[in-house]
């Protein structure tokens, strides 16, 4: 897979400017898999979805993190257990919301740049379930 272009990460002016550039990194991404991305940056009163996609008739919850330096690990490490919770929260009330009844999984896209400046993706499918 082709790495994701990122143009200047570090020089955009804000984090919501470097959260919009990894999501369009992520999306293409989904996208290059077949896949149909129906909602960005879903807000609700427990959190926010970054992507919500469809994967075949499969409803995707999908989390992106970026990171510029491997200081505190990988990108998709920073993805742990009350974050997980807070991303099924949201689902829920998306769902309950859209009436939906599709099954449903949680995805997370990771970017992590490497020290020679190039971006690599790992995409992990059903990355996470709640009890």
């Amino acid at each position: 897979m082709r790495p994701p272009r990122l143009g200047d990460f570090d020089r955009l002016p804000h984090d919501r400017a470097r959260g919009a550039a990894a999501e369009d990194a992520a999306e293409a991404h989904l996208r290059s898999l077949g896949m149909k991305v129906v909602a960005r940056n879903v807000v609700t009163h427990a959190g926010e979805l970054d992507l919500v996609a469809l994967d075949g008739e499969t409803l995707c919850f999908v989390e992106i993190k970026a990171r510029t330096r491997a200081d505190f690990g990988r990108a998709i490490e920073a993805v742990g257990r009350r974050k997980q919770e807070r991303i099924a929260r949201a689902a829920a009330l998306f769902l309950a919301k859209n009436r939906s009844r599709r099954p449903c999984r949680f995805d997370v896209v990771g970017l992590d740049r490497g020290e020679d400046g190039s971006w690599s993706v790992t995409y992990v499918r059903d990355a996470f379930r709640l009890g």
